[in-house]
């Protein structure tokens, strides 16, 4: 019984360890202020890329919000990786007024590898362009997205930056609602207070931009599933701080059915576990060396389960405490209110829509569905190669 005890001590311990770094980046949140500097006359040209893999349905809708965007048509350029398409992506982005790059590869599939490619191909007429900025072929940008890029990326100390990615459907149905109260969370609250706490916010995949000289010298090295996190964790190991600019807002498609969820979660959470195993131990020490706070943030980010995981183990923990010891279940019930209160923060920070508040009542039932996915993505090393999401269009198909 001390055994057992002891190890739901050390459970608990790690919960109200990870709780507290949440409710510490809630706090955080609230002072969070952008960095932006005074862009140039005439603005900086800015090269929009966007990897594309059999997206004919909709590459031209992606490309139309770019060109709305509040930025002077001469100073930016949008270019279309085509990466082992099997459709018309090509010429319907050409047709809509982009430059298309098109890649046949076969056995080096992925959003990293293309990037990668891309970047190698582009060599020397990169320096035309003063930033790279990079979005999603399935995307919404909104009409400030380039200026608020070139603002930040004019600031001195900034040379990476990420905005928020948000959902483009959010009031569809619940798991899109859902989706869209897990980034409120993931992709404003905490890179806003990762920021003011002195850390990264971590590059999301859509929505980012970095200086040209950044690329130049790096390239594209990250190559696996979760090819943004991986480059993110890269950049922070050499102090390269990623700066978060709520305002460069973009917004894409979240998954809308059991079986375009399904093919996500397996994709990110396989690949993320990934990352913990390989990167947690070297920030561990890094910190250690160096003492750079930045590291140790990007440690605690890291070890931090999914929330669903998170909700799911403490409230699992609260339960056997009633069993163990009443006094001792205090701690993970305690931990639960707090988990609430981060995402109440969340919502009310990105201002969420009343209908995804009620819709936080189905979330019982989200986790649930990702339990399994979670609990199978920790047992195994992730060796599956990457799999495009389905779109909707797709799926009303099957």
């Amino acid at each position: 019984m001390t055994l057992v005890f002891l190890l739901y001590l050390a459970a608990s311990g790690f919960c109200l360890l990870v709780t507290g770094y949440l409710l510490i980046l809630t706090g955080a949140a609230w002072g969070f202020r952008k960095k932006v500097g005074v862009v140039s006359d005439p603005p900086p040209k800015i090269a929009v890329v966007i990897p594309a893999h059999n997206e004919d349905g909709g590459i031209a809708a992606t490309i139309a919000s770019v060109q709305r965007c509040a930025y002077p048509a001469a100073a930016y350029e949008i270019m279309v990786i085509a990466d082992n398409c099997t459709d018309a992506t090509a010429a319907v982005a050409q047709a809509a007024g982009a430059t298309v790059w098109i890649r046949v590869d076969p056995e080096r599939r992925g959003k990293g590898q293309a990037l990668d490619w891309f970047l190698r191909q582009w060599g020397a007429a990169a320096q035309e362009y003063a930033a790279v900025a990079m979005i999603d072929a399935d995307t919404q940008v909104s009409p400030a997205f380039l200026t608020e890029v070139a603002a930040s990326l004019a600031h001195p100390e900034v040379q990476v930056v990420q905005g928020f990615y948000g959902v483009a459907n959010p009031q569809e149905n619940w798991r899109t609602a859902l989706a869209t109260a897990a980034l409120c969370v993931f992709h404003h609250l905490r890179p806003a207070g990762r920021n003011r706490l002195g850390g990264s916010a971590g590059l999301k995949g859509n929505g980012m931009a970095f200086r040209t000289a950044l690329l130049q010298r790096w390239g594209w090295p990250a190559h696996g599933i979760v090819e943004d996190l991986e480059f993110s964790l890269m950049l922070l190991q050499d102090q390269v701080l990623v700066h978060y600019n709520p305002e460069a807002a973009v917004y894409g498609e979240m998954a809308r059915t059991r079986h375009q969820a399904g093919v996500q979660r397996q994709r990110w959470e396989g690949g993320r576990w990934q990352m913990v195993r390989t990167y947690a131990p070297r920030l561990l020490r890094q910190w250690w060396r160096e003492r750079h706070v930045a590291l140790l943030d990007g440690f605690l980010d890291l070890v931090t389960p999914p929330l669903a995981l998170l909700v799911a183990a403490t409230g699992a923990l609260g339960l056997a405490g009633l069993a163990l010891c009443p006094a001792a279940a205090l701690l993970p019930w305690g931990c639960l209110a707090g988990q609430g209160l981060y995402v109440a923060a969340g919502l009310w920070l990105r201002r969420a829509p009343w209908r995804v508040w009620l819709y936080l009542g189905a979330a019982p039932v989200f986790i649930l569905w990702k339990l399994p996915i979670h609990l199978a993505s920790m047992g195994r090393r992730f060796t599956g190669t990457w799999q495009r999401t389905p779109r909707q269009a797709e799926a009303e198909k099957r």
